[in-house]
């Protein structure tokens, strides 16, 4: 940056622009791909999964084999835009703001910190990088919709390897007091509780994973079912007269709004706070206090003793 003018230099320039093309960049290949790769169909309806580019067999059963699929490909081509956002919005931070930009990156960055702080608290105030990259990555996965991609949030797979990884988070916080004290944690509040305190456990991922699915899914099938049916209404009604579909004017917009921009940012959000509040949750502070001031007067104890 020019200190004097106070304006970018061509080299700060230069950067900005390699920063916007590369946001755009993974998403063209993705639209590019999609009209490549995808068959010639003469359904009046197709509401399918995600197609399948390559399979590595690894094993005689299916099941044992790798897939890339649309959703994968999708997944990596999101990531890769939404590193460049960040960089492009990182990009010349000062103390002094001089940029329009750096507005906006404050207040995402003040907005994370509430909300993580709300919610977490303060031992978990490492957590914002990690819950951005949550809602950046579940939002841009299903606002790619926009613009003709599959949303991987409409793939199980997808949505249910974002719930293990937060499961694991969760296994982790709750093992900080000690494997003993986690296995106590399924005979609370009685014995007999045990065998669903187990399932329990396990239906954490499971149902963070098919809400957010359930839900990004459900959509996409209703406002292609509502297309459909429209233009079966606009050709009985008008096609004495003319072939265009007049009653998909309007409507298929306003869905759209909703369940591709509304839905797909509100399940991003409440993803986020389902990771916040079971992360925190798992976390025994009180007893993770009460260990570790034992274990530093144990220290402590020792450290008099072997002085003697």
């Amino acid at each position: 940056m020019n200190e004097k003018t106070k304006k970018p230099d061509l080299k700060f320039k230069i950067v900005d622009i390699i920063y916007i093309v590369m946001m755009i960049l993974p998403l063209l290949c993705g639209i590019l791909l999609k009209i490549l790769t995808t068959p010639e169909s003469t359904e009046a309806v197709s509401i399918t999964g995600a197609r399948i580019f390559w399979e590595i067999e690894l094993s005689s059963t299916r099941f044992f084999n790798i897939i890339i699929s649309e959703a994968q490909i999708n997944s990596v081509l999101v990531l890769i835009t939404i590193a460049f956002v960040f960089l492009y919005l990182t990009h010349g931070l000062k103390e002094r703001i001089e940029l329009k930009r750096q507005h906006l990156a404050e207040i995402i960055i003040e907005k994370v910190d509430s909300l993580v702080g709300e919610n977490m608290g303060d031992r978990f105030g490492g957590f914002q990088p990690f819950i951005i990259a949550i809602m950046a990555l579940s939002a841009f996965s299903s606002l790619i919709t926009l613009i003709g991609l599959y949303p991987p949030t409409s793939d199980m797979n997808v949505v249910g390897g974002w719930a293990i990884l937060v499961f694991f988070i969760i296994t982790y916080y709750k093992l900080k007091c000690g494997p003993v004290y986690y296995l106590q944690g399924f005979t609370k509040p009685v014995f007999i509780l045990a065998p669903i305190n187990f399932i329990s456990e396990f239906a954490t991922p499971v149902s963070m994973a098919f809400r957010h699915y359930g839900n990004v899914m459900s959509g996409s099938v209703i406002a292609v079912l509502v297309s459909y049916f429209l233009a079966l209404g606009s050709r009985f009604l008008f096609g004495w007269f003319t072939e265009l579909p007049l009653l998909q004017v309007g409507l298929p917009a306003i869905l759209s709004v909703y369940f591709d921009i509304f839905s797909g940012c509100l399940q991003a959000f409440i993803f986020a706070m389902l990771t916040m509040l079971n992360i925190s949750g798992a976390f025994d502070t009180e007893e993770y206090d009460r260990r570790k001031k034992k274990k530093l007067e144990q220290k402590k104890l020792k450290n008099i003793n072997g002085g003697i």
